[in-house]
């Protein structure tokens, strides 16, 4: 490991407690999760007006 990255571990985790850690890591998982979820949707209503605009 290099120093630089030692040192953003310490600015992003150094006041943290192993479970707040845990927790902190835990929801950025389900954040990243969210956020597929919604960029699917968005494509999904994005496919379904172009189906609908599309003149039969």
């Amino acid at each position: 490991m290099s120093e630089a990255t030692i040192y953003n571990w310490k600015a992003k985790y150094g006041g943290l407690e192993v479970s707040e850690a845990k927790r902190l890591r835990s929801l950025e998982d389900e954040n990243a999760k969210l956020k597929r979820l919604l960029a699917d949707a968005m494509l999904d209503n994005a496919a379904l007006k172009d189906l609908l605009t599309k003149k039969w």
